[in-house]
């Protein structure tokens, strides 16, 4: 990954500085407290923590408007609180509790918030990218100004399907961003060693997408990039990609002891990239808030993420006619 470049913003308030660590650092303990649960059992199954990656949801949705869509991978509680989901119901439907969001039967993978414009949280490797696409036809079906964002991993851009929903979406000029977040491994495999270019975003150039890479560990970066790219979907131009390059502290999943790279390597990031870390200094070097404002902010979102996981506890098992909802509908009604 390159060298950080400066940050130094004079039009940076200290308003959105601070706005941007609570959020961040909202992502990075709900994880931390997700880990927790799972190694105590109260999460079952897979589970993908977003713990480093937290810039980059957070600077693209800085750039997104009311109304504006969003779909994920597996990976995407980040995506989930980012977008104003309740930490409350993602936690209980992690903990697969009657007052999660996919009424406990979804699970880490598989949580939706038609509120919030939030389309899942999808299993299946690169799924999301032309389901995201599909949104965003949708929206120019409809002319209402709206930008979808699909994000998928660097593992992901190797599946074909992407392929064809690029094609699809500079065909019709779709206004879809394909956010890829290239966190250097997919699954347990360096991308030098599963993919053929060194910069995956070139591959839109084929379709005549533009693109750009981005230093995912500088939310500001990933704002400006994000704001470029919106305003290129809105315009009517078609779509644009982001490959946004960040990296995941833990392993791929909590299953995964991470030992095709070294400790090294990851504390290395984490001294010297951390994202939240940076945007904490940006604070106090600007002398925007004191350390001790920045600890009440910590203690906040503590009390928050603990009530979170309270609610899941206490929060009942879906009802066994819970098995029944969701599949079928009433053809007279329908």
């Amino acid at each position: 990954m390159a060298a950080r470049k400066s940050t130094k913003k004079s039009n940076v308030s200290a308003e959105e500085l601070t706005k941007f660590y609570r959020e961040m650092l909202l992502i990075r303990r709900f994880e931390e407290k997700a880990g927790q649960l799972y190694g105590m059992g109260l999460i079952g199954g897979f589970c993908h923590l977003y713990i480093g990656q937290e810039a980059v949801v957070v600077g693209i949705e800085a750039a997104a408007e009311e109304g504006d869509k969003r779909i994920t991978s597996y990976r995407d509680h980040g995506h989930m609180l980012a977008c104003g989901m309740d930490p409350a119901g993602v936690m209980a439907e992690l903990t697969g509790r009657a007052g999660g969001y996919s009424a406990g039967k979804g699970g880490s993978m598989h949580m939706f918030s038609k509120e919030k414009n939030f389309y899942g949280g999808h299993g299946i490797v690169g799924a999301q990218v032309p389901l995201g696409t599909g949104l965003a036809f949708a929206d120019k079906y409809l002319g209402n100004g709206r930008v979808s964002f699909a994000y998928f991993g660097d593992g992901a851009s190797n599946q074909g399907q992407v392929y064809e929903a690029f094609n699809m979406a500079a065909l019709w000029d779709l206004p879809v961003v394909f956010v890829i977040e290239n966190n250097q491994y997919a699954m347990g495999t360096a991308q030098k060693r599963s993919t053929s270019t060194p910069d995956i975003y070139t591959r839109g150039k084929a379709f005549g997408i533009p693109g750009e890479p981005v230093d995912g560990m500088d939310v500001l970066a990933v704002k400006a990039a994000a704001q470029k790219a919106v305003a290129h979907c809105r315009a009517g131009k078609g779509p644009y990609i982001l490959e946004i390059k960040t990296y995941r502290y833990r392993g791929h999943s909590m299953s995964d002891p991470a030992k095709y790279r070294t400790r090294e390597e990851v504390q290395k990031m984490r001294e010297e990239r951390d994202a939240i870390e940076h945007v904490r200094q940006l604070i106090l070097v600007g002398k925007h808030a004191t350390e001790e404002d920045l600890k009440a902010i910590d203690k906040d979102i503590k009390d928050v993420v603990n009530k979170a996981a309270e609610f899941a506890k206490e929060s009942p098992e879906p009802a066994l006619e819970e098995l029944w909802t969701d599949i079928y509908a009433d053809a007279a009604t329908a």
